[in-house]
């Protein structure tokens, strides 16, 4: 298996992925929507197998909002093809990425995901660092890792997601 940066020949795959992982379109159209808007950053990673993209993972830029407000990135969304699942291919979508993150110079990362799967690469509850975010959820499933050491200490703040999660 290939792990590597999207390409726009990936586009139509990359949509099939996340239509086959998840229960409706919501997550393909917004990371159609993200990618058509420019966001910037924008780590968008597939998984391949004999040459067919088989999973995904995108990071976008998040803002915390406090005293004063700092740039971090989303982890949102991860799909695997459902008959690809179970084979760690999440895994290392999950690893790959965060590590082109670090490589990028991003210093923390959010997720909002499962409390049972998150936590093995790192993720902690934001509420232990005094994060709050703007989508409601249970405080186990709003994650944050520190890529850099020491990155979130002395910050608070609200983490705000662009406006096009907002249909999610």
């Amino acid at each position: 298996m290939l792990i590597r940066p999207e390409t726009s020949n990936d586009i139509a795959a990359i949509r099939t992925v996340n239509e086959a992982a998840f229960e409706t379109s919501a997550e393909a159209d917004l990371v159609d929507g993200l990618r058509a808007a420019g966001v910037s950053p924008f780590i968008s990673l597939v998984a391949e197998t004999d040459g067919r993209v088989v999973g995904h993972i995108l990071f976008t830029p998040v803002q915390v909002v406090g005293e004063v407000t700092w740039p971090a990135l989303a982890l949102a969304p991860m799909a695997v093809l459902p008959e690809f699942q179970r084979r760690g291919i999440g895994s290392q979508l999950v690893h790959a990425g965060l590590e082109a993150c670090r490589a990028a110079g991003h210093e923390v990362v959010f997720v909002l995901g499962h409390p049972e799967y998150y936590p093995r690469f790192g993720f902690r509850r934001m509420s232990e660092f005094g994060i709050t975010c703007e989508f409601d959820g249970p405080d186990e499933v709003l994650m944050v890792l520190e890529l850099t050491p020491g990155a979130i200490a002395g910050r608070r703040g609200e983490v705000r997601y662009h406006p096009l999660f907002q249909g999610i």
